[in-house]
């Protein structure tokens, strides 16, 4: 599935700003690539913050969403002392699975676009469906993008 370029006009969206401390950068001078997902994790929590739920809810009810595949498009590098914006918002939402995008900027532009698929699944690691009222909720947040049939 190609990654999105921007979220749709009526999507729900979450931006938060991080500056690069120089732990987060390797022998080259640029920001590690494991560090791309750290950053996606702090938004997509933030976003089920500021349009959902907050996720230690969903730890209290025996539910994780866990990660169950990671895209990312690395476009330009990033160095220490930037600050990059990560923007995220729900693509889809089908019976257990969702999935987030992300638009990653600087003051120099796009420099990564990445998607991450989570299944709901219980204390144990077992799959399990997205309760229907969360799930249809989730689903108006997507926006006109949103697909919820063919998926």
């Amino acid at each position: 599935m190609a990654l999105a370029a921007l979220p749709p006009a009526d999507a729900a969206a979450t931006s938060i700003v991080h500056r690069v401390p120089f732990f987060e950068t390797d022998a080259m001078g640029v920001v590690h690539h494991s560090n791309y997902v750290r950053w996606l994790e702090v938004a997509r929590i933030r976003w089920l913050e500021e349009h959902h739920r907050p996720y230690p809810e969903y730890v209290a009810a025996g539910r994780h969403f866990a990660v169950i595949r990671l895209e990312v498009d690395y476009r330009l590098p990033v160095a220490f002392d930037e600050e990059v914006t990560v923007t995220v918002w729900p693509e889809w939402v089908k019976a257990a699975t969702l999935r987030m995008a992300y638009r990653l900027t600087t003051s120099r532009g796009l420099v990564a676009r990445a998607a991450t698929e989570h299944a709901m699944v219980d204390e144990e690691g077992r799959p399990r469906r997205i309760p229907r009222e969360e799930r249809e909720a989730l689903r108006g947040l997507c926006g006109a993008g949103e697909l919820t049939g063919a998926r």
